[in-house]
């Protein structure tokens, strides 16, 4: 029998995950979050409301579930503290049984955020489309082992004198490059006190409590932010995340390395849509690109920036169940193609006047032109539709189309953000 599973996104992210681990959970004890931060946003509709999550595990609805966030996370305290006020106020339970974060997760500091705009304003139009959350730094400042680890809040002297090492390097950057003004010691200390302490309870030795749970028989859930192609060794390099987003990755980042993982869940949008910048072949521009986006209000959840919005590119998503390893596909908002006559799709790209089928090398997509193929619409509401047979004929055609195109069955339909807006596709 099945115990754990990844559920992942497949192209530029922004697929609706959120809204399948939400789903999913009913059926989990566990959900984890094993890498990313606060830079991109889960969005979940249910019956406690609508909720715009960043850094919190999408389990955290579910009563008896519990949720981790796991050390290969970017820590923001400050940021997390206000999601869980949030929350907390709109009638959600949170606390140290039913959130823990890993003692090994790494803090995101008041200067990342900082650096990350910095950075973004010294690139001007060569700018990577940062949320300007702190997360390149963060990760950056990682593998310099210029950070501090959450666990370290129980041996404050200790975290004290780090922190003021830390304090001491990165002032000689921010004046010293940017000309910008120095972080004080004592707004550091105020960080500490007003955000690193208010979370201290939830920071645990979460390895251990993974290790026993799955000894137990406690079936796990590991929740990915953005999608395969903003992974940073997979994705559009250097248009990416700095952290992996790929299921290979979830043990390592989850705190339990020797995890299993029996099923990966690959999301899709029945379209396509990209946050930032960075290549996008199937790009639609125009009244037609708008009425998508309107269509599918395709605003950051996080920035509320617009989204490019695009044909469903059959060659990207294809990769990008290649690297996620999708045993099968979960297809987002179909309900959002239901006014169009004509529904576009990307089958092939064009590159050096050939035609290709395999997603290439990030430095030639800016060259690839889109193949554009249309199937025929539908043009009726399938929001209320629960059972595959009840979708018309040409929903189905097109879902069938997408299937043996990526190589990998599509197990759920998405017609709507709600909780039972969905069709199991036996």
């Amino acid at each position: 029998m099945e115990k754990n599973c990844a559920i992942v996104g497949i192209n530029w992210g922004d697929e609706g995950k959120g809204r399948m681990v939400d789903l999913f959970t009913e059926d989990y004890d566990i959900v984890v979050r094993y890498q990313g931060g606060g830079n991109a946003g889960h969005t979940v509709i249910n019956d406690k409301g609508k909720f715009a999550l960043h850094l919190l595990p999408s389990g955290i609805f579910r009563d008896k579930v519990v949720n981790i966030l796991g050390n290969g996370v970017a820590l923001d305290p400050e940021n997390l503290w206000a999601e869980i006020c949030d929350v907390r106020e709109k009638g959600v339970s949170i606390t140290p049984e039913n959130l823990k974060i890993s003692d090994r997760a790494s803090l995101l500091l008041p200067w990342h955020r900082q650096m990350d705009e910095l950075e973004e304003q010294r690139l001007a139009d060569k700018k990577y489309g940062s949320t300007k959350q702190g997360i390149a730094p963060f990760y950056s400042d990682k593998y310099q082992k210029k950070t501090v680890l959450a666990g370290e809040l129980f041996y404050p002297e200790k975290m004290k004198e780090q922190l003021m090492g830390l304090l001491e390097w990165k002032n000689l950057i921010l004046k010293g490059v940017y000309g910008a003004k120095p972080v004080s010691e004592t707004y550091i200390d105020e960080w500490v006190k007003n955000y690193c302490e208010k979370i201290k309870p939830f920071i645990c030795d979460t390895g251990e409590f993974l290790k026993n749970a799955s000894e137990n028989g406690k079936k796990i859930l590991f929740e990915a932010q953005l999608g395969s192609l903003r992974d940073l060794d997979y994705g559009i390099y250097p248009y990416t995340t700095s952290s992996n987003t790929i299921a290979a990755y979830a043990p390592i980042g989850s705190g339990f390395p020797g995890a299993k993982i029996d099923r990966i869940l690959g999301v899709v949008k029945a379209y396509s849509t990209c946050v930032g910048e960075g290549p996008f072949v199937s790009e639609m521009f125009g009244d037609e690109a708008e009425a998508l986006r309107a269509a599918g209000n395709e605003y950051g959840a996080k920035t509320g920036r617009p989204r490019r919005v695009g044909a469903m590119d059959l060659i990207a998503t294809a990769y990008g169940i290649e690297v996620q390893s999708a045993t099968e596909v979960a297809l987002t908002k179909l309900d959002v193609l239901s006014g169009m006559e004509q529904i576009p799709v990307c089958v092939a790209y064009t590159l050096n006047g050939k035609e290709i089928y395999r997603f290439p090398f990030p430095t030639a997509l800016s060259d690839a032109k889109p193949v554009i193929q249309y199937k025929k619409g539908w043009m009726q509401d399938i929001s209320g539709v629960r059972k595959w047979e009840d979708l018309p004929k040409e929903a189905r055609d097109y879902v069938i189309f997408i299937e043996k195109a990526i190589g990998c069955p599509v197990k759920y339909i998405s017609v709507g953000p709600e909780r039972d807006s969905i069709i199991v596709k036996e």
